[in-house]
C-alpha cells in the first residue's frame, strides 16, 4: 500500500471512525438479533409444532449452517463485488425474510425461510470483518473489531430478549414480526453512518483463484487454530444456551418465556468484554486473553451445574464475559495472520465459527434428551478446554 493511503484509514478519535464503528455495530447487532431471537422460543416453538427439543432447534441450526456454507461464496465474491452494497443487501433480504418468518405456521415452511435467512445473512459477517480490515488503521482494529462484536453481543440480547417479551405478548409470530422489523431500522442506520471504502481492491473472479486462496488459508497453522478455536468456543457457546431454557422451564425452576428471555441480559457483560479485551491485547498479547477468556468460561459452566437459579444466571453471565473477549480477540487475529484475501480467511473463520453452532448446537439437544444436563456440561467444558488449549500457539 502506497505511503500516502495511511492518511485515508480511519483512526481512532475521529468522526469518520466513530460513524463507521456505529454503523458496524448496527450490523452485528441486526445480524445476531435475526439469526438467534428463536433461542428463547425454543420450548414455545416445540409445544406448538409437536417436536422434540433436539428438533425444535433446527430452527436455529438450519439458519447457521446455510449462513456457515455461504460464507465461503460470499467472502469470495465480495473480492470483486466490493463490500458496502453487499452487507446493506443482505442485511435487508434477511429483515424480510424475518418478517416472512411471522406469517406462516407451518414447520416446513418456517424452516425453509430460516434457511433462507442463514443464507442470506452470510453476506454480512465476513465483509464487515474484512472491512474493518482494510479500512481501520492498525492500531485502531482492535478496538473497532471490538465494538463490532459488541454490536453482536447487544443483537444477540435484544434480540432474544425482546422475542421472550413478544412472544408472552402475542406469541412467536409477533416475537420473529418484531425482530425482522427492528433489522430494517438497522440497515436504515447502517447505510446512513458507513464511508464508503477506500482501500478495497476489486479483484476478477477466477475459480482457480478462489481455490487458491482457500487453501493457502487452510495450510496456514496460525490460521487453522483460529478456525478450530472458533468452531469449539461457538459451538460450546450456543448448546449451552440453548438447552439452558429447557432446563429452566422445567421443574424445580418453572420459569415462563419473559423470565428466560430476561436471562440473555447477561450479553451485556458479552458488549463490555469485547470492547475491553481488544484493548488488553497490546499489554498482555493475544494468548494470554483468549485463554483467561476460555478460563473464565469454564469456571461459568460449572456454576451451572448446580441446582439454584442464582448459580445459573452468574454462571451464564461469566460464559458470556468469557466467550465475547476470546471472540472478540480470536477474530481480530484473522485479519492480522492473514497476508491477502482477507474476506475470504474472515469467511473460513465464520464458516467454522456457525458450523460450531449448528452442528454442537444441534448434538448438544441429544445428550440433553438423553443423559441430562450435567453430561451435557460436561461435553461443552471439554470443548471450552480444547479451545484453551489450542490459543497457547497464539
Amino acid at each position: 500500500m502506497a505511503s500516502n493511503a495511511s492518511d485515508t484509514h480511519l483512526t481512532r478519535g475521529s468522526a469518520a471512525y466513530r460513524r463507521a464503528t456505529l454503523a458496524l455495530f448496527c450490523a452485528g447487532f441486526a445480524t445476531f438479533a435475526l439469526l438467534y431471537c428463536v433461542q428463547p422460543l425454543l420450548p414455545l416453538l416445540a409445544a406448538h409444532f409437536r417436536v422434540s427439543a433436539a428438533s425444535s432447534s433446527l430452527v436455529l441450526s438450519l439458519s447457521t449452517l446455510s449462513l456457515a456454507l455461504c460464507l465461503l461464496l460470499s467472502g469470495a465474491l465480495s473480492e470483486s463485488w466490493g463490500r458496502k452494497a453487499v452487507m446493506a443487501a443482505a442485511l435487508g433480504l434477511a429483515s424480510l425474510l424475518g418478517i416472512a418468518c411471522a406469517l406462516v405456521d407451518s414447520w416446513q415452511v418456517l424452516l425453509i425461510l430460516r434457511t433462507l435467512l442463514g443464507l442470506a445473512l452470510s453476506g454480512l459477517p465476513a465483509l464487515a470483518m474484512a472491512y474493518v480490515g482494510e479500512e481501520f488503521d492498525p492500531d485502531s482494529l482492535p478496538a473497532a473489531m471490538g465494538l463490532y462484536i459488541g454490536g453482536t453481543a447487544l443483537g444477540g440480547l435484544l434480540g432474544r430478549l425482546l422475542a421472550g417479551l413478544l412472544s408472552d405478548l402475542g406469541g412467536w409470530p409477533l416475537a420473529l414480526g418484531g425482530i425482522g422489523l427492528l433489522g430494517l431500522l438497522a440497515l436504515g442506520l447502517f447505510l446512513w453512518w458507513l464511508p464508503p471504502s477506500r482501500h478495497f481492491k476489486a479483484h476478477p473472479l477466477s475459480l482457480s483463484g478462489l481455490l487458491g486462496n482457500f487453501s493457502g488459508h487452510l495450510a496456514n497453522p496460525e490460521l487453522r487454530g483460529l478456525f478450530l478455536m472458533a468452531f469449539l468456543l461457538m459451538g460450546g457457546f450456543v448448546a449451552l444456551f440453548n438447552y439452558i431454557g429447557f432446563r429452566l422451564a422445567a421443574p424445580p425452576f418453572g420459569l415462563s418465556n419473559s423470565l428466560i428471555g430476561l436471562l440473555f441480559l447477561v450479553y451485556l457483560v458479552g458488549i463490555f468484554s469485547a470492547g475491553w479485551s481488544g484493548r488488553l491485547v497490546p499489554r498482555l498479547g493475544a494468548r494470554r486473553v483468549v485463554q483467561g477468556g476460555v478460563g473464565t468460561i469454564v469456571i461459568g459452566a460449572g456454576l451451572c451445574a448446580l441446582p439454584l437459579l442464582v448459580t445459573s444466571v452468574v454462571g451464564l453471565a461469566l460464559v458470556t464475559l468469557g466467550f465475547f473477549a476470546a471472540h472478540a480477540v480470536a477474530s481480530g487475529q484473522v485479519g492480522q495472520r492473514a497476508k491477502e484475501a482477507k474476506a475470504q480467511a474472515s469467511a473460513l473463520y465464520l464458516c467454522a465459527y456457525y458450523l460450531g453452532s449448528s452442528l454442537v448446537g444441534y448434538a448438544g439437544g441429544y445428550v440433553w434428551e438423553h443423559a441430562g444436563w450435567l453430561p451435557l456440561l460436561a461435553v461443552l467444558v471439554s470443548l471450552f478446554l480444547l479451545a484453551g488449549w489450542r490459543a497457547r500457539k497464539l
